[in-house]
């Protein structure tokens, strides 16, 4: 069934299931088959839409996305090599002889 055929179809269903609906109602009233006893009909003229429907082709179907990718497990934790600093040692300001000369102390302990 080609696309024209399908949108007609669709296009009809509702109006074929109303009228329907009033032949049943109808008869109810001016027959003598009641609409509790008819009322299958009303599957039937359904079940019938849809099989000349046939399997509708959505047009903005997409495919499901991929599934996650799966979760890493933890490895060994890595720690960051200790690095020892050392204080640097404190000069003393220097001091003049009695020649003029700059003579740096020794540092204390």
């Amino acid at each position: 069934m080609n696309d024209q055929s399908q949108l007609l179809l669709r296009s009809i269903k509702g109006p074929i299931i109303m009228i329907t609906v009033g032949v049943l109602f109808a008869a109810d009233r001016f027959t003598d088959y009641h609409f509790h006893q008819t009322w299958p009909v009303l599957l039937i003229v359904i079940g019938l839409m849809q099989l000349l429907g046939g399997r509708r082709r959505r047009a903005d179907y997409y495919p499901p996305p991929a599934p996650p990718p799966p979760i890493a497990t933890p490895g060994p934790v890595l720690t960051p090599p200790v690095v020892r600093v050392t204080p640097p040692t404190v000069r003393q300001p220097s001091m003049r002889n009695d020649m003029g000369w700059e003579e740096d102390q020794e540092p204390r302990p």
